[in-house]
């Protein structure tokens, strides 16, 4: 009796959350309704979870929810991993903008570019082009 109380009491919370969530997220708060409904069912007429169990070819009642709520975990951390993996992505692609304007914002402060003369890797350094031997 202390547990159904208690169980009652937790799944009661969940459809709180459900009704708070149901604006927001609609098939959350379609999904967490229905489960905590059929949850409070099963913990005040346990027999009904027992002969779903038979049903299903699962020996107990309390196994058959067991075995749900660990699919439903599941579920539930890969759609976490997924949303955790979007937002990653989404702040690599914001970084990423983010270096690129502050790079075009600095190059504009800094004026037109300058001349540079090629860097000639194991040769001996070349004259410099005429332009800036008449400039000299």
């Amino acid at each position: 009796m202390i547990a159904q109380l208690f169980l009652t009491a937790f799944l009661a919370l969940v459809l709180v959350y459900a009704w708070s969530v149901h604006r927001t997220v609609p098939i959350i708060g379609l999904l967490a309704s229905g489960s905590a409904l059929a949850g409070l069912y099963f913990v005040w007429v346990p027999e009904h979870a027992t002969a779903l169990a038979a049903f299903a070819g699962i020996g107990r009642g309390s196994d058959l929810i067991v075995y749900t709520w660990v699919v439903i975990s599941l579920l539930i951390m890969l759609n976490l991993h997924i949303k955790l993996r979007l937002q990653l992505d989404m702040i690599t692609r914001l970084a990423r903008a983010v270096a690129i304007d502050r790079t075009k914002e600095s190059r504009r402060e800094a004026g037109p570019p300058q001349k540079r003369r090629p860097v000639m890797l194991g040769r001996k350094a070349e004259a410099p082009p005429i332009e800036l031997q008449a400039k000299k």
